[in-house]
């Protein structure tokens, strides 16, 4: 299953002791393939950078480039659908082209792609995504 993850819900998900950890701990056992491009890896670094430390967002970053679920995508059209939020556009088109099956995300933003029929994007909050991994 080709997800991808907004940087609230990967930062809410890289502590062991929080409830969204499963989210984190799945990626790495390969349970589903992260979507990303070079900009959304850039937005992570940037805001774990600020959040946990240069340190722990290299590991993380680097965690991502080098497992094998981890699927880079390259973006040629801008489909521009969160006009609210036109940052949050490069994790639109991502999880458009890579075909993505969730954008897991806790920002009302997206909110806009369940009025828009096509492309249909399907949007889940994090505690549901926590509920389709464990099946």
């Amino acid at each position: 299953m080709n997800i991808v993850l907004d940087t609230n819900c990967l930062l809410m998900s890289l502590s062991r002791r929080s409830a969204y950890y499963p989210v984190w701990r799945y990626f790495v056992d390969g349970k589903y393939t992260l979507c990303v491009t070079n900009e959304i890896l850039a937005e992570y670094e940037e805001i774990l950078t600020q959040k946990v430390g240069h340190e722990i967002a290299s590991n993380v970053i680097t965690a991502i480039l080098d497992l094998p679920n981890t699927k880079m995508v390259q973006v040629y059209y801008h489909l521009r659908l969160i006009t609210t939020d036109p940052d949050d556009d490069k994790f639109v088109d991502c999880a458009f082209k890579a075909n993505a099956r969730y954008i897991v995300t806790e920002d009302h933003h997206y909110d806009i792609l369940k009025q828009t029929p096509f492309p249909y994007i399907d949007v889940v909050g994090i505690d549901d995504f926590v509920k389709v991994l464990r099946g």
